[in-house]
């Protein structure tokens, strides 16, 4: 057949097509499909930005209390919470003033005001372990200690500045009587919610709940911390504990699996409880690492543990952690100003 006419190959279901009905048909498959991508691609950036805003609200108030500081640069040292020298040493020697003071409340001690108004004058916030060694956390769960825990409540209150409470800390590890091997997780979930509850009952709202574990190693057999998890509207921030033990440790091979764990759980803030590397040499190079782990990763900050450790022997023995030597102090101080330094 001759001519401009043409005829094609039937279509399926039996019907025919021409060369131009062809082309615009493909023309609107190809538009389809630019649409759908255009969509997904909306839907992911639209995704992102509210995750992105969602973490910017809540770390502008932390459980709707109080605003929460971008970053935290804490320490522990010896003598705490007795005496407050121990800080201003270390504040002179490193050039750094903390933003969070750390110490451990035994049970049934009492919150100790005098030390959480020295750190407030020293622009610091308390952050407080209360760890129950020996004591039964379901007679806690089942509020046989209520009368205590609103005691504490109530000088918490009082007190009126920011707290940092934390309640059986490192729960995930072998070495303390609520912890693991010892006492169940659904246990310790129960007691974690009593005691939040009490606390909110008697209106401490200038309490913050920081949830410690202890960072995920297989060979000591420290599990992920997910079966402890009291839920997220008993949380507020979560903490991880976890030293530089071995020379090989980088922040990403100590941190980076209980911190993608932790992710799979909630997306509240993420502080570095309690931290250290031995003073012996490399010590320096480890408080690099440190500065730039936790900004790669995005966290609050970390607490330091400037003291030589005797209640950790599970794992670390009795290391000397303190920043000693001066070229560790100098990383201290510079990581110190890189971390505070406004983004620009």
């Amino acid at each position: 057949m001759t001519g401009r006419l043409r005829l094609t190959a039937p279509a399926p279901g039996g019907t025919s097509t021409s060369p131009r009905s062809e082309r615009r048909r493909r023309r609107r498959r190809a538009s389809r499909r630019k649409t759908r991508r255009f969509t997904i691609r909306t839907a992911a950036m639209i995704t992102v930005a509210a995750v992105a805003l969602g973490i910017g609200l809540y770390a502008r108030s932390v459980a709707g209390r109080s605003p929460a500081p971008q970053s935290y640069l804490g320490v522990y040292v010896n003598g705490l919470p007795e005496s407050y020298a121990g800080v201003t040493t270390f504040t002179a020697t490193t050039g750094v003033r903390p933003g969070l003071v750390m110490y451990y409340s035994g049970w049934m001690e009492r919150f100790q005001a005098g030390f959480a108004r020295d750190a407030a004058r020293h622009q610091a916030v308390p952050l407080v372990q209360i760890e129950p060694t020996g004591v039964s956390l379901a007679a806690i769960a089942a509020g046989h200690y209520d009368t205590y825990l609103r005691s504490y409540a109530a000088a918490v209150k009082a007190f009126g500045g920011r707290v940092i409470l934390s309640f059986g800390h490192e729960m995930n590890g072998y070495w303390y009587t609520w912890g693991n091997r010892h006492t169940s997780p659904a246990t310790f979930v129960a007691a974690w919610r009593h005691v939040v509850t009490v606390f909110r009952q008697q209106g401490a709202g200038n309490v913050a709940w920081l949830w410690t574990v202890n960072v995920i190693d297989a060979r000591a057999r420290i599990p992920s911390p997910a079966r402890w998890w009291p839920g997220g509207s008993y949380v507020d921030m979560v903490g991880i504990d976890g030293y530089y033990r071995l020379p090989a440790f980088t922040f990403a091979s100590l941190f980076g699996p209980t911190i993608k764990a932790v992710r799979a759980l909630t997306l509240d803030p993420i502080l570095i409880a309690e931290t250290g590397a031995p003073n012996a040499g490399g010590q320096s190079a480890k408080v690099a690492n440190l500065f730039a782990g936790v900004r790669a990763y995005g966290l609050l900050g970390f607490v330091w543990f400037d003291a030589i450790a005797h209640h950790q022997v599970a794992l670390n023995g009795n290391r000397d952690w303190r920043l000693s030597a001066a070229a560790a102090r100098a990383a201290y101080r510079r990581g110190a100003q890189a971390y505070r330094r406004p983004a620009s």
